[in-house]
């Protein structure tokens, strides 16, 4: 019998509800069948803990004594460059944001020390961080310069806005080249196809346990890094009509998810500022998504298990950077976490860049929440445009511009 996002919501209240994370969940159906595993859950909580390069903060920093237009200007925050072509003191700090005296790449492969991700990972900890902005000056915004320290705790508000996060599973990386070791977002990949390095929780990884997105949609709520967050969008190049398994999970990169939250209440620990060799910089993200059991068919899905998730194996050397389509053969994330992965007959080491021992600690505290009545799951969800909306991720179309 179908339940209802009210009538878990009130079990929740009552302290009567059956929580399990998305790990228990599948012993429980095995033990328990189908039918009955969906009449005794009511919620199945995810965690994912990986590197989310589209990620940012917001922050409102308040007026300056006399008045300063940031806007137009220039700010930095531990020398690190934000946005500001907001208002008056409205500043973005990108994850991927370096100072403007690292020198990247140009002493290769470039160490990445420093950036946005680190900004915000220090703001979220309530660690002073120093303010500094050049502005233009006006008639109302009189003052041009100022240089202080920024504590999150003092600003009108301070918002993790993220415009891709959660990725529904991902490839595969290796490097085909014979004697050049390459350095991506993937990590470092060694030559002759010397490791595999992946980047997904697999079996408690959110969207994978809701391949369809019958559950998780704009407005649910969500764990994001220690705090409370929400889905507000579907993320930038979600790509819901790739090709899928008959279980209905995608075989290649498919959904995203556009989420924010108040980064006052988050927490360090589950926001961290990640380097990355020969590449820049990242935010390392905590996120749990809670997956309301309804009927049968949602169990289905939340009890698929690391040996019926596939993932495409890419050349990062030559097919990735030069945008070409094609696959080495896909592995499951059995096969994935097992350490080895056979790659045009080549035993392979594999490593992940994602925490699956991170991912089952948020997938324990969101159930903890749950338990205690500290967290109530959203009624009312907008659907993601689905595998069936024929939404797919285009490359740019190149129109080169001629110079008169």
């Amino acid at each position: 019998m179908a339940k209802t996002i009210k009538e878990i919501n009130e079990k929740i209240k009552s302290g009567n509800v059956v929580v399990v994370t998305a790990e228990e969940v599948i012993d429980l159906v095995e033990k328990k069948g189908l039918k009955e595993a969906a009449k005794h859950v009511d919620v199945v909580t995810t965690g994912t803990f990986g590197p989310m390069c589209s990620s940012g903060a917001y922050l409102n920093l308040g007026h300056t004594k006399p008045k300063m237009k940031f806007g137009g200007g220039r700010a930095t925050l531990n020398n690190v460059p934000a946005y500001t072509g907001f208002a008056a003191v409205d500043i973005y700090i990108g994850a991927t944001a370096m100072p403007d005296d690292d020198p990247r790449n140009k002493v290769y492969p470039g160490e990445f020390k420093y950036g946005g991700a680190h900004v915000i990972e220090e703001l979220a900890g309530g660690k002073d961080v120093i303010l500094e902005g050049i502005a233009y000056g006006t008639d109302c915004y009189p003052r041009k310069h100022i240089k202080t320290y920024l504590n999150i705790k003092d600003v009108n508000e301070a918002v993790l806005l993220n415009p891709r996060n959660c990725y529904q599973n991902y490839n595969v990386a290796v490097n085909l080249s014979d004697k050049r070791t390459i350095y991506t977002y993937m990590g470092m990949l060694k030559p002759n196809i010397g490791n595999a390095n992946y980047c997904s929780a697999g079996q408690l990884s959110p969207l994978l346990k809701d391949p369809y997105y019958k559950t998780i949609g704009v407005g649910t709520r969500i764990f994001l890094g220690g705090g409370i967050g929400y889905v507000y969008w579907n993320g930038t190049q979600h790509n819901p009509s790739v090709k899928r398994k008959d279980n209905g999970v995608p075989q290649a990169p498919a959904g995203t998810l556009a989420v924010t939250g108040d980064l006052k209440q988050m927490k360090a620990a589950w926001l961290r500022g990640t380097s990355f060799q020969g590449y820049g910089t990242t935010l390392t993200i905590g996120m749990g998504i809670p997956i309301p059991i309804l009927d049968e068919e949602i169990l289905r899905y939340a009890a698929v298990k690391d040996e019926d998730i596939w993932a495409q194996i890419v050349d990062y050397s030559e097919d990735y950077p030069q945008g070409k389509v094609g696959s080495l053969g896909e592995v499951n994330y059995k096969q994935l976490k097992s350490g080895k992965i056979t790659v045009k007959g080549k035993e392979v080491p594999t490593a992940s860049l994602s925490s699956y021992p991170k991912a089952i600690e948020i997938a324990e505290e969101l159930k903890a929440w749950i338990k205690d009545r500290k967290f109530f799951l959203t009624e009312y969800v907008q659907a993601l445009p689905g595998a069936d909306s024929g939404i797919a991720f285009k490359p740019l179309k190149e129109r080169p511009v001629k110079e008169e």
